[in-house]
């Protein structure tokens, strides 16, 4: 039997203990493309943690919708609820949302790659901060999950809630990432963390041989088609320690000679973001 969902404030005492400051952040948007199409919706909800990476208590909450310079799609509205009414005269204020997220070490989105381009194209601030994503950077099914998306994690843990609304999503994701995870004593945040600290490595598959695509996939690579001013081509990003042995695929399997792939240095700072 799922419960709905009901916000709440504290976590687990700190007992004195220093924490850190962490944002949960989504938005709503006009569609999907980060380069043009616009926010309507901001939520925030940030947090505590300790140093073992549980978190202790929510210490705000942000808000707000945002009109967008053209009616809001339909299917935008039926997927949110969203309404060109609900949205006039709305502006999210940029000077807000730099003092809300000013302190935070660490910025978190069920799909950090989506968020990030549009929370760097309106607020500079998102720019500097490290980011996670726990839709990508946390190995849900291994841990006895449906699944990665929200309403797959939600349900793991007994509870449902209003989904795509901003602020509704954020709070059900603090509860995930709150809930220990089965067997491993470690909670849902501690294993994001432990992922998005790592450093990784992006290598770039150039002008490889197009008969070897599906080798490519099969490896995990995934194609860029260079609308978002990156490489037209096949990439794969990697920890750091398993380049070498990429490279050497490369090598072996899909050029059948000596090359030096490009290859980008990945971390919080960058990951998920246009400037990558």
């Amino acid at each position: 039997m799922l419960r709905r969902l009901v916000p709440r404030t504290e976590f687990i005492s700190s007992d004195g203990q220093s924490t850190r400051t962490g944002i949960i952040l989504d938005v709503e948007t006009t569609g999907l493309d980060t380069a043009k199409d616009e926010i309507v919706e901001l939520g925030m909800v940030k947090f505590t943690y300790l140093p073992d990476d549980r978190i202790a208590r929510i210490t705000g909450v942000f808000s707000s919708f945002n009109e967008p310079q053209n009616p809001i799609p339909a299917e935008i509205t039926d997927l949110t609820g969203i309404t060109d009414e609900m949205v006039l005269g709305h502006r999210i204020d940029p000077d807000s949302v730099t003092a809300f997220a000013a302190d935070a070490v660490i910025v978190i989105a069920h799909n950090a790659s989506f968020d990030r381009k549009f929370a760097e194209r309106y607020w500079p601030l998102f720019e500097q901060k490290p980011w996670a994503c726990s839709a990508t950077e946390v190995e849900w099914r291994k841990h006895g999950f449906d699944g990665s998306r929200l309403g797959y994690l939600l349900a793991g843990v007994g509870l449902f809630h209003q989904a795509h609304r901003a602020i509704d999503d954020c709070r059900a994701l603090i509860e995930i990432l709150a809930t220990d995870l089965p067997k491993t004593y470690r909670s849902g945040l501690s294993a994001l963390l432990k992922r998005a600290r790592r450093k990784t490595m992006r290598i770039w598959a150039e002008q490889s041989p197009f008969e070897l695509k599906d080798e490519l996939k099969r490896r995990g690579y995934r194609w860029s088609d260079g609308a978002d001013g990156r490489a037209r081509s096949w990439y794969i990003d990697v920890d750091e320690a398993n380049a070498a042995a990429e490279t050497e695929f490369l090598r072996t399997t899909i050029y059948m000679r000596d090359v030096e792939p490009r290859i980008q240095s990945m971390n919080a700072i960058n990951r998920f973001s246009d400037r990558a």
